[in-house]
């Protein structure tokens, strides 16, 4: 006799995963949350206080091949914390906060320890993000992953004042890019690293040129900049933000450049993390793919008027970031 748990779905699992799912979702709430886990769709209140006309930001990504990473080191708790604080820069690079966050899974066979490691990994950015674990789905999908693979998606929601949106309109030749830096590769250029570092090396490797295993530098969580960048805007005028994501430095910060202008990258202008110059020479990367493929140490650009660069370089400085000035609009 045929049943979905000899097809390879177990709805016991799920409803398992459920409850566990619950306990870290509530942590998450935030007042404006109306709806508990379970129905089939997220409440969020949509008043906010002190905005004239407020804009709903919204962006979806995932973590691409990282997750082999994860598989290999059998660490699951750090991923959603990645793919969690990659959506809260997306939708900062329009000046937004974000309210609340939904994410997907997928498995080829669903194990339940490892989804709520990956589930706690959501709540934990979500709180430290100051949004909301409001809702999300876990499918078991046999025969198109197998058993041992999953992925995972994520979509958030946030909000800006219409008048406060930086969408690079006001970007003006002469402006400056100020760098904030990366902690690693973050969640981009996984494909090209895994190639020439695992043909090579273990995951438990322990390498003297980045002080620590593979497994360890591969798995950093992609950094937030909620905290620091949010708090600059309610301070200074910035005209521009980019995410330095797949693409790197000159793919992201271009998609915000209005017509007609350039942007004049001094490449020499800071040092690379390690695992960079680790990847280049171990693959004989040529220096323009590094340059579209990876951050190279560098994980958010803003682009301030020259006359607010001191005072901005000042503020960020003191609230223990480590900016730099690695070129200008020209």
């Amino acid at each position: 006799m045929k049943s979905y748990e000899s097809a390879g779905v177990s709805i016991n699992k799920a409803e398992n995963l459920v409850k566990k799912i619950k306990v870290h979702a509530k942590s998450t709430f935030t007042k404006g949350v109306l709806s508990d886990i379970g129905h089939f769709g997220g409440f969020f209140d949509a008043k906010f206080n002190g905005m004239k006309e407020p804009v709903l930001v919204s962006s979806v990504d995932g973590v691409g091949t990282k997750l082999k990473i994860t598989i290999l080191s059998g660490r699951y708790d750090t991923i959603g914390q990645d793919l969690v604080n990659h959506c809260v820069n997306d939708i900062l690079c329009a000046g937004a906060k974000p309210l609340f966050f939904l994410d997907y899974l997928a498995f080829g066979k669903l194990d339940v320890t490892i989804a709520e490691q990956i589930i706690s990994g959501f709540a934990t950015a979500c709180k430290e993000n100051q949004c909301a674990l409001i809702g999300g789905e876990t499918a078991e999908m046999p025969g198109l992953y197998s058993e041992s693979e999953y992925d995972i998606s994520g979509t958030i929601v946030g909000v800006v004042d219409k008048e406060k949106i930086i969408d690079g309109l006001k970007i003006l030749s002469g402006d400056v890019l100020i760098a904030l830096p990366s902690n690693g590769l973050h969640t981009n250029g996984y494909s090209l690293a895994r190639k020439v570092l695992l043909e090579r090396y273990n995951i438990s490797d322990y390498l003297n040129e980045i002080g620590m295993t593979i497994g360890e530098e591969l798995l950093k969580i992609h950094k937030s900049y909620l905290s620091v960048v949010y708090s600059l805007l309610e301070k200074f005028q910035v005209n521009g933000i980019a995410h330095i994501t797949g693409g790197g430095i000159e793919g992201n910060t271009k998609r915000i450049l209005p017509e007609g202008l350039k942007l004049e990258v001094d490449w020499q202008s800071w040092k690379r993390p390690a695992i960079f110059n680790l990847i280049q020479n171990l693959g004989n990367v040529e220096e323009t793919e590094m340059r579209e493929v990876f951050n190279l140490g560098v994980g958010m650009i803003l682009i301030v008027p020259q006359n607010s660069l001191q005072n901005i370089l000042d503020y960020l400085f003191n609230m223990n970031e480590s900016p730099f000035v690695i070129g200008y609009v020209g």
